[in-house]
Order: structure tokens, then sequence, then C-alpha cells
């Protein structure tokens, strides 16, 4: 308490010795001396007068914190207040829309809105500035996406194709599903049709027979009643039974009083309607009476037939009303407008418009154009003449009038008209040589390469109607206008080859290269190839061969020669520009002449669409270079062969075996062509010659077999037995020394040659299966049931053995077993097209459709799958569906020997002789063991 007076004290001395100094000087008396003060012995803080730091607050120090209040931050407001912009934009108009817009701002950060591969749903670095260096950044990251999109487009969109088709095949519509039930319609009769029984209501009765609506007439007395009660009800109550029926003459709101006179309202309303019909028949194409069967095709007629609503009409025709008032010289205006009411069937109205829009925009080419095609025939012609004043320099406008006119007199009138005023124009030109004779177009020509210098057509067009000599000079003169263009040089070189120079064509391409480089065109050489197809095309030949030396070469490295020439051939080939192939061949086999593939396809090149002759030009040229090639001697010696020239044939093995003395397949081909020509101690010879310079397994079973086929059973015998001595693991040579002993009815030796085989090849099918049929064969069934089961152990997931095993049951009779095993092999063996196709015809009748379905879902493009198919359809006598599944099927595997029997059979049944033969030109099956099924 003590502490308050002293300051209180403190204060008024102070005050007081203030004023009594000021009192004192105004007085001349001495000053005053002050109290002490505990602040007058202490130094001034070095900080007071100084701006206070960044952040300080004052008194949070000692824990005087701030508030707010109303008057800081202004009174509270609405959320649907507005704000105090008075300009702005909408959203933002209310206090409520800013401060969505400002919590929409805010990012969500939360954990909850963060995934592990994205990162968060939105930026991080939204609320920050965009700058130039975050621009390039985002620009180098959407080239990238894009760069690594395209690359992946094609992979993607063949992965995305594959699933869609194997979709719909898994979940087929139920259209797909009930086609061919549909396609079966067209077969039933017109009396099947009418047996069909009506199909029932199956409604309930109050359904079937609904309550109708009850409305009864009121009389003429009712309406006078009330009319004269003076009621002012305006309805009926639908309780009395009245059907809710609005009273049209209520009470007092019927004008005038008095009694209701019904028959001169029914001859008031007759002659309204009478002035209604003759005004309508006034109006129908000037009519005066009306026509009662046509009235309503009248009226059909009046009907818009764009199929859109009025109203939308109404709205196009008012915007293009306004447009054509803003701008009345704005011509697409003009003729949008006119469009619209020759679309709505008002064709006068269109026509109108369009003359009104010519006087507005008479510059306009465009307008006028539109303007003779709404007019009809004379009216268009004056449009059009009218046009030519206005623009006399308007191609589109002299051709429309070339096309207005019937005559042909008049259309070259007119055209030349036209010339006299646009001689520059290339169109005008070829549109008036085109109606000329050749004399004269010759002459027209002359003039338009005069007028036009630059146009390569009408150049071409020229020297085609020259002279020989002419037609040099022209070219040369248009080489000079135009020394950038390819065509001319191409025509020139077309031109001297069809006159017999054919020497000056391979130096005039030269020349072209040279100069169109000189003059900087770029040599393109896909463009060239195209000009050298259309060469070959037209006939040009030595033009077409000297463009592909030309530019062969042109733009491809060293190491990509060789695959881009054969692409080429193969294009030439697709686009039937044979010629053009052919000289691809010739110059990469001057290029690569030791490169056996590129032989080979030349050789088959012309084998397919060459001639005999060029094919053993090529083949002699062929092993002379590369005299290693088995194939390419095999391949001449074949030629020779199906000429019937066996002695040429010979000749060429010959040499074909000094340069591969130790070759089998040719040591083999040599037997087979002896064999096919009945010289068999010639192939016994040259057999036995090749077991000793060239001993192989496949020539000790070529001697096998052929004696066994002569018939020497004890010499194929002894030649078995000493091939198995040097090639035991052979297994066709235990399948025919068994195969040989069961011929000698020698079933015990049969057996153990089977056993001894498969226990050097346990691997064969073939044997176990050869050795499971003997089995079943002298009765032992359940033998060759256990040798299948052995053989299933030892081979598993072999749909062979499956196959054999289901069959053996099937032979014994054994149905059901052979349907359990067929389950069983389907499940081990899930996609083996043999196991499918032989499961199809296990099935009843009905059945082998939907297996047939399910067989081609897991194996589609497998032979057997598509071969059992068309049986199927064969055995359904669809002959159509039949051929074209047979026709897949070889397509598919030309080598399946089963497909091209049964195609054979089939088109024999049911075929054309052309079909026949299609059916026998077997090009897959060579005729030297190399194609060959041993």
């Amino acid at each position: 308490m003590s502490g308050g007076p002293g300051r209180q004290g403190s204060k008024v001395v102070s005050k007081a010795a203030t004023g009594g100094a000021g009192a004192a000087g105004a007085a001349g008396a001495p000053p005053a001396v002050p109290l002490a003060s505990p602040l007058m012995g202490k130094k001034k803080k070095p900080f007071l007068g100084m701006p206070a730091p960044l952040g300080y607050v004052p008194g949070l120090g000692r824990g005087a914190t701030g508030f707010t209040t109303r008057s800081d931050i202004g009174p509270a407001r609405d959320a649907n207040d507005p704000v105090d912009d008075r300009h702005a934009p909408p959203g933002k108009r209310t206090v409520g829309d800013q401060m969505k817009k400002n919590e929409e701002d805010e990012e969500d950060l939360n954990d909850t809105n963060y995934d592990e591969f994205n990162g968060y749903a939105g930026s991080l670095f939204s609320s920050g500035p965009y700058e130039k260096d975050d621009e390039e950044a985002d620009a180098i990251y959407a080239a990238l996406d894009k760069r690594m999109d395209e690359r992946r487009k094609e992979r993607r969109e063949l992965r995305e194709k594959d699933e869609i088709e194997k979709y719909r095949m898994e979940r087929p519509k139920i259209q797909q599903q009930f086609s061919d039930l549909k396609r079966k319609l067209a077969e039933v009769s017109e009396e099947d049709w009418l047996s069909i029984p009506e199909v029932g209501d199956a409604r309930n009765k109050r359904q079937r027979n609904p309550r109708h609506e009850k409305l009864t007439p009121m009389p003429d007395s009712f309406f006078s009643k009330h009319l004269q009660s003076g009621d002012k009800n305006t309805t009926v109550d639908p309780l009395q039974g009245l059907g809710g029926l609005n009273t049209p003459y209520p009470g007092s709101m019927t004008p005038g009083t008095g009694e209701l006179d019904m028959r001169k309202i029914g001859q008031a309303r007759n002659t309204l309607m009478d002035m209604r019909l003759s005004q309508v028949s006034d109006s129908v194409s000037g009519q005066t009476v009306v026509d009662p069967k046509g009235y309503l095709t009248d009226l059909n007629s009046m009907i818009p037939t764009h199929g859109g609503d009025i109203s939308d009409i109404k709205k196009a025709r008012l915007l293009l009303k306004s447009v054509r008032e803003t701008n009345p010289h704005h011509p697409p205006a003009w003729i949008a407008s006119a469009r619209l009411e020759e679309v709505t069937g008002k064709l006068q109205v269109a026509r109108n418009l369009i003359m009104k829009g010519t006087e507005m925009c008479p510059k306009s080419e465009d307008m006028w154009l539109e303007a003779a095609r709404l007019q009809p025939g004379d009216t268009a012609k004056a449009v059009v003449a009218q046009a030519v004043r206005h623009l006399p320099g308007s191609v589109r406008i002299y051709i429309r009038a070339a096309e207005l006119e019937t005559d042909g007199r008049a259309k070259k009138r007119v055209l030349r008209k036209a010339l006299e005023n646009v001689s520059k124009s290339v169109r005008l030109w070829k549109t008036a040589v085109e109606l000329e004779e050749p004399e004269d177009a010759r002459i027209m020509l002359s003039r338009a390469v005069e007028c036009c210098p630059t146009s390569v057509e009408l150049w071409l067009a020229l020297a085609r109607l020259e002279t020989y000599e002419n037609a040099r000079r022209v070219l040369n003169k248009a080489r000079e206008n135009i020394p950038t263009d390819r065509h001319i040089w191409i025509t020139a070189a077309k031109l001297e080859e069809a006159n017999g120079n054919t020497q000056m064509v391979e130096k005039i391409i030269d020349r072209a290269i040279t100069s169109l480089g000189a003059n900087g065109v770029e040599i393109n050489r896909e463009q060239w190839i195209q000009d050298a197809e259309e060469c070959d095309k037209a006939g040009s030949v030595a033009t077409c061969q000297a463009v592909i030396r030309a530019v062969i070469g042109i733009g491809i490295e060293e190491e990509d020669c060789k695959h881009t020439w054969m692409e080429d051939s193969e294009s030439c080939v697709s686009h039937g520009a044979l010629e053009c192939a052919r000289a691809i061949y010739a110059h990469a086999l001057q290029v690569f002449p030791s490169k056996k593939s590129v032989w080979l396809r030349a050789a088959y090149f012309e084998k397919n669409h060459g001639t005999r002759e060029s094919l053993e030009a090529l083949l002699q040229r062929a092993v002379a270079h590369c005299p290693k090639a088995e194939v390419l001697w095999l391949m001449g010696a074949k030629s020779k062969w199906m000429a019937n020239d066996v002695p040429a044939a010979r000749s060429i093995l010959a040499l074909a075996f000094q340069a591969n003395p130790n070759s089998e397949e040719i040591w083999l081909a040599a037997v087979k062509l002896e064999s096919e020509n009945n010289e068999y101690e010639r192939a016994r010879r040259l057999l036995s010659k090749a077991r000793s310079s060239a001993p192989t397994a496949r020539v000790f079973m070529k001697s096998v077999k052929l004696e066994w086929v002569l018939g020497n059973i004890e010499a194929a015998h002894e030649l078995c037995s000493e091939a198995l001595k040097h090639y035991e693991d052979f297994p066709k040579l235990w399948m025919m020394r068994g195969q040989i002993e069961e011929q000698s009815e020698n079933n015990d030796k049969a057996r153990d040659a089977y056993n001894q085989g498969l226990k050097k090849c346990p691997h064969s099918m073939s044997l176990w299966v050869l050795l499971s049929r003997l089995e079943e064969r002298v009765g032992q069934l359940t033998r060759a049931r256990a040798i299948l089961e052995k053989a299933r152990l030892k081979n598993p997931q072999t749909p062979e053995i499956w196959l054999e095993s289901v069959r053996l049951e099937f032979r014994a009779g054994l149905k059901n077993i052979s349907h359990t095993l067929m389950a069983k092999a389907l499940q081990e063996c899930a996609n083996s097209g043999i196991l499918w196709a032989e499961a199809v015809f296990l099935e009843a009748r009905p059945q082998r459709k939907t297996k047939s379905v399910d067989a081609l879902k897991k194996c589609e493009h497998d032979p057997h799958v598509l071969l059992a198919v068309a049986k199927l359809f064969w055995s359904e006598r669809k002959i159509t569906k039949a051929r074209e599944w047979f026709l897949r099927t070889v397509k598919i595997e030309p080598d399946l020997g089963d497909a091209w029997a049964l195609f054979y059979k089939f088109e024999l049944q049911h075929g054309t002789e052309e079909q026949q033969e299609e059916a026998m030109s077997c090009d897959s099956c060579s005729f030297f063991p190399s194609g060959c099924v041993q």
C-alpha cells in the first residue's frame, strides 16, 4: 500500500515542479531543485527508439497474449451475403463461394490421400509458382510419355485386339448362338409354318378384358338448363357419373342470355369449316378445287424431309437471319440460309435468298456457284453469265458454265472463251483438251505448254501425241523448263524403249539421277521403286529394270542391303510387278554371288512366277557359284525330271556327286530318280555304292525298303540285320524288321523285334503302337492294354499313346471305357489337336457340334481339329462350309497327307473338274527325299 501513495506523490511533485519552473521563469525567480528519482542515475537502454525485430509480439514474454475483437475484422457475414467486389465472376459472388474456393485450394496431404505408387492425389507443389523451368520439365516428361506410348502402341493394340476376340469367342452374343438355328428357318416349308400352334394368351382375366372408361355425351337440354339457372360451375362432379366433362358454356360465363340455339351453332361451325377449306384449296399449288384423293398426298409433299425438329429449324432460321443482318457481306451466312430453306423444302425461298446474297457479295465465287446450283437450267446459265461479268478470272465458274452446256460445241466455245481470260490455268487447259480430237488436242497442247511451262502433265500429254522425233524435242524442252521432275526423265526412257533404242534407257536413267541430284532434288528410293512398278505394269521392262538398278542401293547401309532387297522383292511380287522383283534379285545376286539364301529365293521366285527355262538357267548359275548347296542341285534335277528329261536329270546329279561326294541327299535323290523310272537295278547299285561311300541310317533304310518292295524278303532281312548292328538306336529299322516278320507271319520274332527296339528306343511312339496292335491282332487285348499303359508311364503327356488307347477300346466295342480314357487324355493333354479331333467323332451325332466348338476354343489353329470340323460339315451335307474348312486345313498345314486325301475324295464326290485339279496340285510335296515322308 505504501507504493501507491509514493508513486502518486512523485507524479504530483513532478507536475508541480514543471509548473513551478514555468512560473518562476516567468517571474524571474530562481529555478526550483527537482526531487530525487530512482531513474536519475541509470544509463539509457540502447534499444529504445529502435524498430522492433521481425516477429516481435509485445507482452508475449510475460504471458500477455493478444485477442481479436469484431472491430478488428469487421461485422459477421452470412454465407449468402454478396462480396465487396461488384464485378466478381460467377461462382465467386458470395462469401460462401469464396470460402469453398479457399478450402479447395488447400491441398489434402492426409495419409488416406497417399498412394504408394502414385503419391498424393494432387500435386505437392501446386500452390507454388509455376516458372519457366517447370514448364520445360513438364514438356520433357510429356515428350517422354508420348514416345513410350508410341513404342508400346502397336503391341498394346494387338493385345487388346486378341483379348477382345478371346472374350467374344468365350462369351458370344445370344444372336450368334442362335444364328445356325435362324438359318435353318429357311428350310421350313409353308405347311410346317401353318402347323405351328397359336400361342395362348397368358394374361389374366382383368388384363384381357380391361374396363373401358365410360363417357356419356350430354344432351342439349343439359346446356340449356344450366344456362337458364345461372350457375357458375365450370366442371361437372365426377361422382355424378358424367365422366368429368368440362362444360363449354357454364352459366354466367356464356356471353348473352336467353335460350341456346344449338341449330345455329351447328350452322356456324359448318360455315367456318367451309371457309377453311376454301383457303386451303387456294394455297395448294394454285388449285381452285380440293382433290379429295390427292389432298393428303399434297400435304405430305409439303412436310420437310430432313427429319429435324420444327423448333430447331426456327432457331436456325433466326440465327442465320441475325448473321445476315449483322454482316450482310459474309457469303457463308447466305449460303447456309439458302441450304436450310432447300432442306426444308422451300426451294423458291432458297433461290431468292441466294440471289439476294449475290447482290450483297458479288465478288464471292462460292456464292455464284451455289446460286447456279439452285437455279434451273436456263436460269443457271444466266446466273453464271452474270458471275463471269463480276469474276472474269474465276476458273471454277468457267468450269461450271461448261458443265451447264449440253452441246459439245457450246462447251468448247465456253472453255476457249475462258482460256482467253485465264490462260494460266492448267485445269482449264486439261478440260479443254479432253474435248478435242487428237490433232486439235496436239495443237492446243502446244499452246498450253507455252502458257503453263511448269505443268508436267501438259508436257507429257503433248509428248504422247507427237511423233518420235518431236516427242524427244518436247521432252528436252520440258527438262529445260522443269529440271526437278523425275517423271519427264522416266517418260523419255520409256519413249526410247518403245522405239527400240534400249541402249539409251540406262544412260537416260543414270543422267536423270545425276541431274536431279545436281538440282538439289532428294532421290526418294520408295518413289522411284513405285515408278518402276508402274513402268512394269505399262510393259516398259527395260525402263523398269534400269530404274531398279539405279536406285536400289541408295540410302541403305551395307549390312542392311540383303534384308532390305529381299523385302523390296517380296513387296514388288505382292504388287504384281514381277520384272521389278526379277531385277532386284539379279542385282542382289551380283552383289552377293555366294549367298545360298539369295539364290534359293530367286529360284523359288522363278519356279512360282517364271518359266522352266528361266529357272534352269538360274539354277545353272547358282550351282556354279554355290556348288556345295545340295538343294540347288536337287531343284535343277527335279526341273529336268518334271520335263521328262531323265538323262539331263542324271547328268545334273552326276555333277552334284562330283561337287558333294558324300552327300546323303544327293545319293537318295539319285536312287529315287531311278526307282521312279523303274530302273531298279540302277537304284540297287547306287544304294550299294552309297552304303560303302556314305553309310547312314537313312541309306540303309532305303536299301531295306527297296528290297522289301521288290519282294526280296531275305535280302531285306539281311540288310536290316546288318544296319541294326551299326544303327541300333534308329527306330525305323526296328519297325521295318518287325513288319517284315509280321508279313512272314512270324509273330514271335516280330514281338521280339519290337521289344528289342523299345529297349533301344523307349521314346519311339510308333514302336509302342505297333507292338500293341500286334498283341491286339493275335487276340491278346489285355496285353495290348498293358503295353499302352506302360508306354504312358514312360512317356507322359503323349497324345499319340492316349489316342491309340482310346481307339483300342473303341475297336473292342467298349465305348464307355473309351469315353473315360478320352476324358483322362484331354485332362493330361488339354491342347492336343489329334485328341480333340477324335473326341468330336466319339460323341453321338447331336453332341458333335458342341464338342467341335470346344475343340476350336482349345486348338483354334490345329490342322487336325480343322480337318475334323470339315468332316463334320461334310457328314451334314454342308458342302460349301466343308470346302472352306478343307481349304483352311491344307493352307495351315500343307504337309498333312490325310487332309489332302480327304479333300480330294470330297472333291471327287461334290466338286467340279477344276476343283478336283486344284486339290490334286500339291506343290508342297517334294519329289526328292528332302521333302518326302519316310
